[in-house]
């Protein structure tokens, strides 16, 4: 009793557009087929996958379940869709980054399209965490990252190591000085990214290896605003070297006794690492 794809497919479209009305419209067919489909699908197999609450659905158990398996089927129908379409040559087709941020970022996009112009590509920003998750989630085909995955799920390969600074404004009483070491942290106003991001996970990680307690005395979700606040002289905050921007107001310093680093890699599932197009973007980021 093999499951017939078309019934996966209308369950995945409800499940993805939260509804039979919105999953009829992004299949191009009528709500009442939808509607048998996925009404079918449960009947074969004795389950409830979607749960009617009034003009409402949700997703039972069974059918999240089911859910993550259908991403997972209609990313690879994508795949052999473009594959087929283009002959292998990437002439068609979508790809998909998350990032920590736009610096590598769109650079590694400019030397994909210089070689495949006609491949359309959509970037999604978020921390360390939001960006993994992205990838696992099939939301996006490659993440890039600023540190080590340590997931039998995900494949990644290197591609660039930055020191982290301190940086601070110009009326902070460091202001000008080259180096100061990770124990004059302690006591000091940090402002930092909020838990997840990759600068965050590098400073905490080398204050735990020295022995130095830092907590943040500012939180904040986004760079801007931790730029903001440092330049209003809230407190200090952490940068990856090569993102920071000169500013009249603000400046860097090196850590003299400690090694704070991000380490940029290329991540995706391994389960998809021969994808045709992540093949391609890796190869014309990683390629000299």
């Amino acid at each position: 009793m093999a499951i017939v794809f078309t019934h996966l497919r209308s369950f995945h479209a409800v499940a993805e557009n939260r509804g039979f009305t919105a999953a009829a419209d992004a299949l191009n067919i009528s709500q009442p087929t939808v509607t048998t489909q996925v009404k079918e699908l449960e009947e074969r197999y004795g389950v409830e996958l979607i749960v009617r609450r009034g003009r409402r659905i949700e997703l039972s158990e069974t059918g999240a379940a089911l859910f993550d398996v259908t991403k997972r089927i209609m990313t690879l129908h994508e795949e052999a869709e473009e594959l087929l379409l283009s002959s292998g040559k990437l002439e068609t087709g979508m790809l998909r980054l998350a990032a920590v941020g736009p610096f590598h970022a769109t650079e590694m996009v400019a030397r994909f399209l210089a070689k495949y112009p006609s491949i359309k590509v959509s970037m999604l920003l978020g921390n360390s965490d939001q960006t993994l998750q992205r990838v696992l989630d099939l939301e996006s085909d490659v993440a890039i990252l600023a540190h080590a995955v340590d997931d039998p799920r995900i494949a990644s390969v290197p591609f660039s190591t930055h020191d982290v600074v301190v940086f601070v404004n110009v009326e902070h009483p460091w202001y000008g000085r080259d180096e100061v070491s990770i124990a004059e942290l302690a006591g000091q106003p940090l402002i930092l990214r909020e838990v997840g991001s990759t600068t965050r996970r590098a400073l905490e990680q080398a204050a735990l290896k020295a022995n130095v307690p830092v907590r943040p005395f500012l939180e904040i979700g986004s760079r801007e605003g931790v730029w903001k606040a440092v330049e209003r002289g809230l407190g200090i905050g952490v940068v990856a070297d090569f993102e920071f921007v000169a500013h009249p107001r603000l400046g860097t310093i090196r850590f003299s006794d400690a090694v704070v680093q991000t380490e940029y890699r290329l991540s995706c599932l391994l389960e998809r690492r021969h994808s045709p197009k992540i093949e391609a973007f890796m190869k014309s980021v990683l390629t000299p």
